[in-house]
C-alpha cells in the first residue's frame, strides 16, 4: 500500500488515515466500521482536523492538541480527505 504526501493529494479523493503521508493534514471525512463507537470515544468525529505523526505498527496523530496512538486497524476504518 503506497502512502500519499500533501502534496500528492486531490481535492475530491478520500483514502483512510493508513493511506496518508507522514506530516499530513486532513479532515476526517467518515468513521466506518466496527470500531466507530472506540473512535469517538477517543475523539475521532467527522470534520475534526488530523495530522498524522508516525506510522509503523500503531499510528500516531495529533487531535486538537492531543497525540493519540490508534491501531492499523482503527485508522483504516478513518476516512479522510485532504485539506481545502
Amino acid at each position: 500500500m503506497s502512502h500519499t504526501h500533501a502534496a500528492d493529494l486531490q481535492i475530491d479523493s478520500a483514502m483512510t488515515l493508513n493511506q496518508v503521508g507522514v506530516g499530513c493534514d486532513v479532515r476526517i471525512s467518515q468513521l466506518s466500521g466496527p470500531g466507530c463507537d472506540r473512535l469517538r470515544d477517543l475523539g475521532f468525529c467527522e470534520q475534526l482536523l488530523v495530522r498524522k505523526l508516525s506510522a509503523g505498527r500503531n499510528l500516531i496523530c495529533s487531535l486538537c492538541g492531543t497525540r493519540l496512538a490508534i491501531s492499523r486497524e482503527l485508522a483504516e476504518q478513518v476516512v479522510v480527505s485532504p485539506m481545502a
